[in-house]
This record gives C-alpha cells, sequence and structure tokens, in this order.
C-alpha cells in the first residue's frame, strides 16, 4: 500500500498520540491515512468518563477504532511507558498536543512544566532510534513562559524543529479545555508550533540519517 502523509505524519511511521481527549486528532491521522493500523491513541479518561465529557465524538471514536486503531483509556504520562500494551513497543512519533494540567483554580505553570517534564521523560524511552517526540503549544506569552525546549533538554531531548501548528492542516481536529465544567468546550489556538524533539542534537541526527540511507 503507497505511503499517505498528512503534514509531519505518514502511514508508514508507528504513532503514539497522547492525551488524545475526544480522539478528534487521531480520527484526522485515520483519515488521512485511510487507517488507523499504525496508530496507537490514548486518553487520560476511562471509557465511561469519555463517553460522558464528549458524547459527540462516540460515534467518531467508533469509527476509528474501526479502521484499526488501538484505542486505550486511562494511560498517565508517568506509567505509559510500562503499560502492558505500550511496554514492548517503540514509536516513530510520540505526540501530545496541547499539554495541560487540568484547571484547579489559579493557572500554575509549575503543574504544566511538570507535567511536560514528565511527560518528555516517558516518551523518550519509547522512541525509536530515529523517533521524534511533538509537542504543540501556544507560543505567545504566558505559555512561551513554559520553556518547553528547556524541559526537553533537562531529560535528554533535543529540538529538530519548530513547526508553526494550523488547526485547518488537519481537517477534523477539535481541541478541547478536557477539564473542568466546560471540558467540551474548544478553545482558540492562536499562535502556536509543533516543537519536535529527538534523543541526539539536530547534527547527530542529520549524520544518522545519511548513514542508514
Amino acid at each position: 500500500m503507497a505511503e499517505k502523509k498528512i503534514m509531519h505524519y505518514s502511514s508508514s511511521q508507528k504513532i503514539l498520540l497522547v492525551g488524545e481527549g475526544n480522539f478528534s486528532f487521531a480520527a484526522s491521522l485515520a483519515t488521512a491515512f485511510g487507517s488507523a493500523n499504525n496508530i496507537v491513541a490514548t486518553s487520560l479518561d476511562s471509557k465511561e468518563s469519555f463517553m460522558d465529557k464528549y458524547p459527540d465524538a462516540v460515534r467518531k471514536w467508533k469509527k476509528l477504532k474501526g479502521k484499526g486503531c488501538v484505542v486505550l483509556h486511562q494511560v498517565d504520562v508517568d506509567t505509559m511507558s510500562q503499560h502492558p500494551l505500550l511496554a514492548a513497543k517503540l514509536f516513530d512519533r510520540v505526540v501530545f498536543n496541547f499539554p495541560h494540567a487540568g484547571f484547579f483554580g489559579m493557572e500554575s505553570q509549575r503543574l504544566h512544566q511538570d507535567l511536560v517534564k514528565r511527560f518528555f521523560a516517558a516518551a523518550s524511552e519509547m522512541l525509536t532510534g530515529r523517533g521524534e517526540v511533538h509537542v504543540t503549544h501556544k507560543t505567545a506569552y504566558p505559555f512561551s513562559n513554559w520553556n518547553i525546549v528547556k524541559l526537553a533538554e533537562e531529560v535528554g531531548l533535543y529540538l529538530v524543529e519548530e513547526a508553526p501548528f494550523t488547526r485547518a492542516d488537519y481537517p477534523g481536529y477539535l481541541n478541547k479545555r478536557g477539564s473542568g465544567r466546560k471540558c467540551n468546550r474548544t478553545f482558540r489556538v492562536g499562535q502556536c508550533s509543533t516543537y519536535k524533539f529527538a534523543k541526539l542534537p539536530l547534527q547527530l541526527l542529520a549524520i544518522t540519517r545519511f548513514v542508514d540511507q
């Protein structure tokens, strides 16, 4: 079957999606590929909580599973690398779009940074040799203060590329708040980027990829 692509992702890659919420990003990739056999999509919510939060997404969720996607609920960034269905797998892309630690009164930047760093640490253990960790994140203030690149470097991941993100590039994708009373509401994306990280610095990664060709 011919390789199919959408933006930074292709049907030939083994892709792990983290914190999927309503699974609309996974569904967008699956539609572009014509299949989801190469995708594992995870959610922090239980199956019951997902259906309660996103009743309008259940039909799409069922179609996603029908296309071969492995859908896992109650997957936490701290334990995902030890999950029984993930522990023996390595991925070409590990993706977390708009990570957020939840709404607990006032926003806590430290909580969000801690979540992202823990994700980076776990994801780095789940990569193939030339794999990448992707985080899509707002780049305007105050989100720029999260220092995404520095958090990645602290666990041994290096920036390969910062690519502008536009939600329209992924037809059907609807980012959701995911927490609190307004969990099923979308939020304005604004200025944001997809940050791509690898275990090796860019210069060494380029040499590795050249040798493997």
